[in-house]
């Protein structure tokens, strides 16, 4: 889910090319209206067997842990699996899953074929990273099964430059103003989004203000048994939930995408999630 829109501003770098002036004008009502909802497209097959591998690394990793959760970083949309190795690195004691839907990127990290497997076995990454082929919107259904099952504990999840899906017509296509936000709000004590986008930034940070601001108000008993099960789980991780959009120049970037856009000269922006429960 990496990338951003073709306009080059220097070579090997691109800026967003956006007919979108300032935030989507109907974000409030879009992240309300999904707030009460449950996204329930079938998991794919393929998704389902990436998980497979994935919880069995995890498990592998704590072979002396029992009855506990495990604690997992996610790297979601880690394209190259460049960001995986990093953030596996400043984090040696934690398993980090680097998930993204394409077998080019993935291959690109230790010139391996990858189909739903590991490349540790390349000897390509630290030994608490592993990188699957999947879904993105479907493995993260799957990890937040585990998390309310309380076998997987996640203390960060990466969010680092997602496809902002540029053109206003294609809006409901970014993360935070898709169906599966709620579920993203619940996989992560921190959740850190990246962008060289300022109005994507804006847009995240304005979405979980509204999604805090919904789950406050919006009534547990009603008709819909779907939509308060979502809203009952969603609820206390709002409950601490604070929001900060940071302008940052990477002194080390960690992902290809920084190193141009540092490069380049373009403005980058975090905007991370604390859930304080």
């Amino acid at each position: 889910m990496q990338g951003d829109s073709p306009k080059a501003r220097t070579a090997g770098a691109r800026e967003v090319s956006t007919n979108q002036t300032d935030i989507y004008d109907k974000l409030e009502e879009v992240v309300r209206k999904y707030a009460l909802s449950s996204y329930l497209r079938p998991i794919a097959e393929h998704t389902r067997e990436a998980f497979a591998l994935a919880e069995a690394f995890v498990k592998g990793f704590y072979p002396d842990l029992r009855d506990v959760a495990y604690k997992v970083i996610l790297d979601s949309g880690c394209g190259t699996g460049e960001s995986t190795v990093n953030i596996a690195l400043a984090h040696p004691d934690i398993p980090v899953i680097g998930i993204d839907k394409s077998v080019t990127r993935l291959a690109k990290a230790g010139g391996a074929a990858v189909n739903n497997a590991t490349l540790n076995s390349a000897g390509a990454l630290p030994p608490n990273a592993f990188l699957v082929r999947a879904e993105l919107l479907d493995f993260w259904r799957l990890a937040l099964d585990e998390v309310k099952a309380n076998r997987w504990s996640i203390p960060y999840h990466a969010l680092y430059y997602p496809n902002p899906w540029p053109k206003q017509s294609e809006a409901t296509r970014r993360f935070h103003l898709h169906p599966i936000f709620p579920t993203l709000l619940q996989l992560g004590d921190t959740i850190e989004l990246r962008t060289n986008w300022e109005i994507y930034a804006r847009e995240f940070e304005e979405a979980v203000r509204v999604a805090k601001s919904a789950a406050k108000i919006l009534p547990i008993r009603g008709p819909c048994a779907l939509s308060n099960k979502l809203l009952s789980a969603v609820r206390p991780h709002c409950a601490g939930m604070t929001t900060d959009r940071i302008a940052f120049t990477p002194k080390q970037p960690i992902t290809a995408f920084e190193r141009k856009y540092k490069e380049a000269r373009q403005q980058l922006w975090r905007v991370v999630i604390s859930n304080k429960t």
